[in-house]
């Protein structure tokens, strides 16, 4: 199998990191990690370390601040194609994305460029959700199909697997959005210059320790951004 880099940023992941990385390394050898660590005061990046010591599969990004879920993922995706990996994955690390689904999703990026795993491809498989959480998550992939017209039913989902031609295809430094903006960005992007993109069916998980990093702030910015991505195709198109 081609080297396959699991990015996974982390704020106080202290409780699932020593359980998470371990199980993904098991999937396979060509499996890789890389924790982008914001500065966790739990001790998150110093856990990592302690794998690192065990497994050369491990690796650690250390930031100085909280900066941000889509600055992690960018700062991931460069760390991946600076090196050989050919399959990217985006994944939580609270448990709430299960990592016996990477494999599958791999073998499914074989045949597609981008691979989400979508929480409302086949009904609404999310677990331990409040309704009106739930409710919020699914409206907005509504809203975000309905404005930017982008055949995806789980915009906002953050399990997914790039080809390593997708990442090189677009420009990491002019993506300034994150969380739910951010996956609705760089599915948009994906989806604008013609790679072919898949949706398979997961069941999500909430998380079951730490907190959630959820925001007002977070919703906000995806609420304006399928505005400017709607906008952007618009220009394109003249």
């Amino acid at each position: 199998m081609k080297p396959t880099l699991v990015v996974i940023p982390t704020f106080n992941e202290a409780d699932n990191i020593p359980e998470l990385v371990p199980k993904i390394l098991s999937l396979g050898r060509h499996f890789e990690v890389l924790i982008v660590d914001d500065n966790s005061p739990d001790g998150t990046a110093q856990l990592v370390k302690l794998l690192q010591a065990t497994d050369s599969r491990v690796h650690l990004l250390e930031r100085k601040d909280k900066l941000g879920l889509g600055t992690a993922y960018v700062a991931g995706f460069k760390f991946a194609l600076e090196r050989d990996f050919e399959f990217v994955f985006e994944m939580d690390a609270d448990f709430s994305h299960d990592p016996n689904e990477l494999p599958r999703m791999l073998h499914k990026a074989e045949e597609y460029d981008l691979v989400i795993g979508s929480r409302y491809v086949s009904g609404v498989n999310v677990v331990n959700w409040p309704m009106k959480r739930l409710m919020l998550s699914y409206m907005a992939n509504v809203y975000t199909r309905y404005i930017t017209g982008m055949p995806v039913r789980d915009a906002t989902g953050g399990f997914k697997c790039y080809r390593r031609r997708v990442l090189e295809a677009i420009d990491l430094d002019a993506i300034h959005s994150n969380g739910y903006a951010f996956q609705i960005e760089m599915n948009f992007l994906t989806w604008r210059k013609g790679f072919r993109v898949c949706e398979i069916p997961i069941v999500f998980v909430d998380r079951r320790v730490g907190v959630s990093k959820m925001s007002k702030n977070i919703v906000y910015e995806a609420a304006w951004l399928v505005w400017k991505l709607k906008l952007r195709s618009l220009v394109d198109a003249v």
